[in-house]
């Protein structure tokens, strides 16, 4: 008589899972799906026609500010104005000098230091007023020689006065030699007086 085998279950879900396993492979995988585009920016809505004409209108009514020039004074001094310039002028001190020099002593030193301020007043009523710094000798030596002497000395007291803060500007020089003494005593004392620099008002 023939015996019969019986196979064990589990041979069984063998096959059967592998048939599971190949019908669900071939299932296609889901794609995944693009993000979506991004919303268009808003266009700005125009101003209404009203706004516009507003703005535009204060626009045109507002003021421009025009920048504001100085004020001129007049070339041409009056009466008055002289007279008060030449007042000022009278408080100008005279640079002296060491026979046959030019180089600005200490007592010079000290008389153009104090001219600077009354200058400095000067220009600041007249701006356009130039000052002249007069070059003088005393009578010893030959016309050219005192000529040039005076020149150096007038031009020494504006290189003072330019160290100063004097605009060189409104400084010019000019030498009379021993053309115009104030003192003419032959006289140790009186050639002092002589041997100077002056400033005054340019004409």
């Amino acid at each position: 008589m023939r015996q019969i085998r019986f196979v064990h279950p589990v041979i069984w879900l063998f096959p059967v899972g592998l048939l599971i396993m190949t019908s669900a492979c071939s299932h296609n995988v889901p794609v995944a799906s693009a993000p979506p585009a991004p919303a268009p920016a808003p266009t700005p809505t125009p101003a209404p026609p009203a706004q516009v004409q507003q703005r535009a209108a204060a626009a045109v009514a507002a003021p421009v500010r025009q920048p504001v020039q100085n004020a001129q004074r007049p070339t041409t001094l009056s009466d008055r104005d002289r007279a008060t310039l030449n007042e000022h002028l009278a408080k100008l001190e005279d640079a002296l000098f060491d026979y046959d020099k030019s180089t600005i002593r200490s007592d010079a030193t000290t008389a153009l230091r104090d001219d600077v301020n009354v200058i400095r007043g000067i220009l600041a009523d007249y701006p356009s007023q130039k000052l002249t710094i007069e070059g003088h000798a005393d009578e010893r030596g030959s016309d050219e020689y005192n000529l040039a002497l005076g020149d150096q000395r007038a031009r020494a007291a504006e290189e003072f006065l330019s160290n100063m803060g004097i605009s060189p500007s409104q400084l010019t020089v000019i030498s009379y030699g021993k053309q115009r003494p104030v003192c003419t005593d032959a006289t140790e004392g009186c050639w002092q007086k002589n041997r100077r620099a002056h400033i005054t008002a340019t004409p």
